[in-house]
């Protein structure tokens, strides 16, 4: 399969949602269904591919070259291992905390990827984005055309439905000039009120689907506290029969849109529509109250 064929998509969210354990579990369900499956993980702690590995954590190909000295020093089988069902796995990794911008972790990891050929034979490339830090460097899959489908895994409370419209303004920022388009958002459900209705809701006002509703359910803390992914570790399990659904919706789906994101009036609207919010002085506590929602530059 060449390079054109290779269908490069990307896992973004607000920090906390569940998109590293929603990832991994829809990418177990691909592989299951017989896709071939590389995770880069774009997130500076290292966790997007730890329950493909049954690992803490995989040595990073940031952390090797500088150990090393350079990224030309680092050979590909350092940094490219096998996990559950032959899904390659690679961590771009980032800098100590507070010194310098992580994003470039992830630009050095994909052209050292590129150039050492750990994109042939393959039929997915997914991206796992730290979706809540404002750095341009996190929207770089989105912007060097790299990411042709965004996938925004959300839930029902508000700043998580906040994270997703700003996502969806970054992937409008580049569809024109980088071809990148939403597939869709993920409901990882938190049990809200209304929550799928809302979520179809929200999704219809950005143009797109929601591709599937994820029931929450605590055989997938059970599976992570083992570093598993729920379709390995119970794999006759409702949850399972989930993930391998939302597999196969990605593998089928062809409704690729631009997104239209809302204003903030708009979403504070369709909150107090749900009755979510009571109006504009508890939407503004809220915001407050909250950590920075993410937003692509």
């Amino acid at each position: 399969m060449s390079d054109e064929q290779i269908r490069q998509i990307a896992f973004y969210g607000k920090g906390g949602i569940g998109k590293s354990t929603t990832s991994q579990n829809t990418i177990a369900g691909m592989a299951e269904l017989g896709q071939r499956v590389m995770i880069v993980g774009c997130d500076p702690k290292a966790d997007s591919t730890r329950l493909m590995l049954h690992s803490k954590a995989q040595t990073t190909v940031l952390h090797l070259a500088a150990e090393l000295g350079a990224v030309e020093d680092v050979e590909l089988e350092q940094v490219l291992l096998t996990g559950y069902r032959d899904v390659r796995c690679v961590e771009s990794g980032g800098p100590e905390p507070g010194v310098g911008c992580a994003g470039r972790g992830i630009i050095t990891a994909i052209n050292f990827l590129e150039e050492n050929g750990a994109y042939e034979d393959l039929d997915f490339v997914s991206y796992d984005v730290l979706g809540d830090v404002v750095c341009g460097g996190f929207a770089m899959p989105i912007r060097e055309g790299k990411a042709q489908e965004i996938y925004i895994v959300t839930s029902g409370e508000m700043m998580a439905m906040y994270a997703a419209n700003n996502i969806a303004r970054g992937v409008l920022k580049y569809a024109h000039s980088g071809g990148v388009r939403l597939g869709g958002l993920i409901c990882n459900s938190r049990k809200c009120d209304r929550e799928l209705e809302l979520i179809e809701t929200l999704a219809a006002r950005l143009n797109t689907q929601m591709l599937h509703f994820v029931p929450r359910d605590n055989i997938v803390q059970h599976a992570e506290l083992r570093r598993m992914t729920v379709i390995e570790y119970a794999p006759d399990s409702q949850q399972a029969e989930e993930y391998r659904t939302l597999a196969k919706k990605i593998i089928d789906n062809k409704n690729l849109t631009i997104p239209t994101p809302i204003s903030m009036d708009e979403l504070e609207d369709l909150l107090v529509e749900f009755g979510i919010l009571g109006g504009e002085e508890e939407y503004q506590k809220a915001i407050q109250e909250s950590v920075k929602a993410p937003a692509l530059v």
